[in-house]
């Protein structure tokens, strides 16, 4: 009988014999005359791109809300003093991609609301960065900082990641900057987690940790598949679920941040359902994922493109879809004006559409048009983050001393319903007066609802 400690040195012994003959591409280093496989080379090249980045904000203290009134400070003679403000500083990590522009990307957490930000590299060199613009619903923020001298991540190729992939992590977690772990790619295009408005991620084992946010996830060959966003915490320590954003999404987002500052989207004019069992059933289909067409606008990029109701698109891109989902994340990371490749079934056929993103315009109307009662009001819809449907009728303007103001209308009040009739938009809101007399409207306004009585 082998004892315990011998069959774990043989184990060892084993794994490394796997690794070094195996994984021969691994890189090495020399230590004491002979190579040692490492991934110090990989990080040596691609640390000097992470840094590290402060952000400081200026907060109103709070305050009694009687020392704000100037009859109390008057009746107990309360001399006036200024608002009373803190600094706060937070921290993240950012990487250099655009090394002779001085291009940095981070997430857009990180600098939110930030007065200041502040950019340190790892050669200890602190500069003063300018924000070209951030995008909420995808969590990505753009850099540019003038220094001499910087160093950059190349991009990986497009689709080059694969799950199984080694990687390394490379942040500033709790502070500690140029930290550096590794793992596996532990899934690919995760979505559905309720993180942002968009969510297309790489799941990874690596280390990620707060503080890790906006740094690098790169590959073996010191290429960026992902800038780190978030992780699952239930704990609220490390539990190796952590994700980033693929470096093609990255890019795409990028070039508009740079261009205008923001990211200008679009849509393709239908709304899309899950595939069930059941509807599969009744489809006659023999899969059941996908994203069923359930609606084509008249005179929109789909129906142009020759989709109709009752298709069930499969791949987008070249990428599964499982799911609704899974489309709108497809058509929201596309910029405005780019083409989708959908794959979809109709019946038993397979066929293959070409679609563009466009911009959809938001239908507005004037109150008086729709009824007596709603007049003096201009009216829009209010259109959801997929840009593809929307959830009630916000009041943008309301005229003084008009019908609707006296009803008790307000600026930014959203109409959901009327006679107790869930309506989502300005035809829903129109068909429902046609057929009845308006007698209430119900509104959401600052988080709670309200019913207005018409008179």
């Amino acid at each position: 009988m082998f004892s315990k400690p011998f069959i774990s040195k043989l184990i060892i012994v084993n794994l490394l014999m796997l690794s070094t003959s195996t994984f021969a591409s691994v890189p090495e280093r020399i230590i004491s005359g002979s190579s040692v496989p490492s991934l110090s080379p990989i990080v040596e090249n691609a640390a000097p791109a992470v840094v590290n980045i402060a952000t400081f904000t200026i907060r109103q203290q709070r305050t009694n809300p009687l020392l704000n009134s100037p009859f109390f400070r008057h009746f107990f003679q309360l001399p006036d003093q200024p608002g009373q403000t803190r600094r706060t500083q937070s921290a993240g990590s950012g990487v250099i991609v655009d090394a002779e522009n001085g291009f940095i990307l981070t997430n857009h957490h990180v600098i939110e609301n930030a007065d200041e930000i502040k950019v340190t590299l790892q050669d200890g060199r602190t500069l003063t960065a300018t924000l070209l613009g951030s995008d909420e619903k995808v969590d990505l923020a753009a850099l540019k900082i003038e220094a001499k001298n910087l160093r950059h991540i190349p991009f990986a190729q497009a689709n080059s990641s694969a799950v199984g992939d080694f990687v390394l992590a490379i942040g500033s977690p709790f502070g500690l900057q140029q930290t550096v772990t590794s793992g596996i790619i532990s899934a690919l295009g995760r979505s559905g987690l309720g993180l942002q408005g968009y969510e297309d991620f790489i799941q990874t084992d690596a280390s990620i940790n707060p503080g890790n946010s906006g740094g690098a996830l790169i590959n073996l060959r010191g290429e960026l598949i992902g800038i780190n966003s978030a992780i699952l915490a239930p704990a609220g320590g490390n539990v190796g679920i952590g994700f980033a954003i693929p470096s093609v999404v990255a890019q795409s987002i990028l070039k508009q941040l740079i261009l205008y500052g923001e990211v200008k989207r679009g849509g393709i004019g239908a709304s899309f359902q899950d595939l069930t069992a059941d509807l599969a059933e009744a489809f006659g289909l023999n899969l059941y994922q996908g994203a069923l067409v359930s609606e084509v606008k008249t005179d929109s990029a789909a129906e142009r493109a020759g989709l109709v109701q009752g298709d069930v698109i499969i791949e987008a891109n070249e990428r599964p879809v499982k799911n609704a989902e899974d489309m709108r994340n497809q058509i929201g990371l596309a910029p405005l004006g780019e083409t989708l490749k959908l794959k979809l079934l109709r019946g038993e056929r397979t066929l293959e559409l070409v679609v563009e993103t466009e911009e959809i315009p938001i239908p507005e109307i004037k109150g008086v048009q729709l009824h007596p009662s709603l007049s003096g009001l201009q009216l829009q819809d209010l259109i959801n983050p997929d840009k593809e449907r929307s959830v009630g009728v916000m009041v943008m303007n309301i005229e003084e001393r008009s019908t609707a103001a006296f009803q008790g209308f307000e600026i930014g009040d959203i109409i959901y319903g009327v006679n107790n009739k869930r309506i989502h938009s300005i035809e829903e809101l129109s068909y429902f007066i046609t057929i009845n007399a308006p007698q209430s409207y119900h509104i959401r306004r600052h988080y709670q609802d309200f019913v207005i009585y018409t008179r």
